[in-house]
């Protein structure tokens, strides 16, 4: 840009030398000697001032005339002198710096001698009028800068404050496999928004399948393990203890195994699909409910006490999975009554499940390994064993503990926080 204002200055610095050099020539004359003369002379002040920077000089071969601004100085005489336009070009001034020249050879009288007409202006003006433009357009270029990316950052931010929206959407996404993202405000936005929810509609139903398949799988490894074990009372029965209790270790190993790995496979399906609003009374009293109809629950005393409208941010069936699990083995092991409580406050919610049974002998001395084992190994079973109810619980954000119940017997404990 600054290169263009310099061709600018020069385009018109040009014009105005072509335009008082057409005058010098209207001026110019010979005299009878073939001197040049020149009537009227230029009134510019400039030319009339030494040294003012402004100079026209006209010389034949009978002498010169030159403006009383070059005093006693000459302007630098071309090699060849242009005869058919005006030419411009740059040389040594008479007094110390750069000069623009402007020269034209003109033949004043037909059939007299030629004369070189020669106008010149200092570059000291042309040099700061475009030092002074590229300060002044270097300020404006770091305004505009200044300007243009405030602007930007603005436009940036506005445009992607839809996107902030839905990132904080996908934290719900991510929690809970049943929530989606709202309909955009932008319409430029909606095609992601419609695309990621399809992927969780998708990924909902992979969840639904995955579940389905485990809950097959369990039910058909049901009947084999239970056809095996009929065979295993049946060998009792012919007398083969030996062989009979070698197949219940090995059913009971394959129990072990199978509930272990399925609910390995359901802890993976609660932790990416996490949320719900699970009203723990009724989940508590189904499962008592169920567990009174067996023969052991219908020789204990249950006790709920947990409090009407407790919710836990879990689905149901996963809670009824961790405490099922966990109510089983209390019924197996309590002699008289199993209690179930639970407690909540502003930034936790507890459930307690004991009995008065046993207790974790091996708990007082700080073995928890061994406590697992013994309620997952003392005999035929059917639900998770201690250390998976943990995992489950841990899955859904919580953790499990274990104590003494205040009946004597065993306490599992579990506590949720808000994540």
């Amino acid at each position: 840009m600054t290169l263009l204002f310099e061709r600018h200055l020069e385009r018109r610095l040009e014009a105005e030398l072509t335009r008082d050099g057409l005058r010098l020539v209207a001026a110019l004359s010979l005299a009878p000697d073939g001197a040049p003369v020149i009537d009227p002379t230029p009134m510019d002040p400039r030319l009339q001032t030494p040294a003012g920077g402004y100079y026209w000089q006209v010389s034949g071969p009978a002498g010169a005339v030159r403006s009383r601004s070059l005093w006693d100085a000459d302007l630098a005489a071309p090699r060849a002198a242009p005869t058919r336009d005006w030419v411009l070009r740059h040389a040594d001034g008479p007094y110390g710096g750069r000069v623009s020249i402007l020269e034209r050879a003109v033949v004043p009288d037909a059939g007299g001698p030629r004369v070189l007409v020669q106008l010149a202006q200092d570059r000291a003006p042309l040099t700061d009028a475009r030092t002074e433009f590229g300060r002044e357009l270097a300020l404006f270029l770091l305004a505009l800068w200044l300007v243009l990316s405030a602007a930007a950052w603005l436009q940036v931010r506005l445009g992607l404050h839809p996107l902030r929206r839905i990132r904080g959407d996908l934290n719900t996404l991510r929690e809970s496999a049943r929530a989606r993202l709202p309909d955009a405000s932008l319409r430029e936005v909606q095609p992601l928004t419609d695309a990621i929810n399809a992927l969780a509609d998708a990924r909902e139903r992979d969840l639904a399948l995955a579940r389905r398949r485990a809950a097959n799988l369990a039910h058909g490894l049901k009947t084999p393990l239970s056809a095996i074990a009929a065979q295993s009372r049946h060998a009792r029965e012919l007398g083969a203890e030996q062989a009979a209790e070698g197949l219940d270790r090995a059913i009971a190993a394959i129990r072990r195994t199978i509930d272990a790995e399925l609910a390995h496979a359901r802890a993976a399906t609660i932790r990416s699909a996490r949320g719900g609003n699970a009203d723990v009374r009724t989940v508590v009293e189904r499962l008592v409910n169920v567990i009174e109809h067996t023969d052991k629950g219908g020789q204990l005393a249950f006790t709920v006490d947990v409090p009407a409208g407790l919710r836990l941010a879990l689905q149901p069936e996963d809670l009824s999975e961790i405490l099922g699990a966990v109510l089983e083995n209390a019924a197996r092991h309590a002699r008289r009554q199993v209690r179930v409580s639970g407690a909540a406050g502003p930034q936790w919610t507890v459930l307690g499940v004991e009995d008065d049974g046993p207790g974790f002998a091996a708990e007082r001395s700080g073995d928890i390994a061994e406590s697992e084992r013994r309620l997952d190994e003392s005999g035929p079973r059917t639900g998770l064993g201690l250390s998976i109810a943990r995992e489950l619980a841990e899955a859904t954000g919580g953790r499990m503990t274990l104590g003494t119940s205040a009946l004597g017997g065993a306490l599992v404990r579990f506590e949720w926080e808000p994540g």
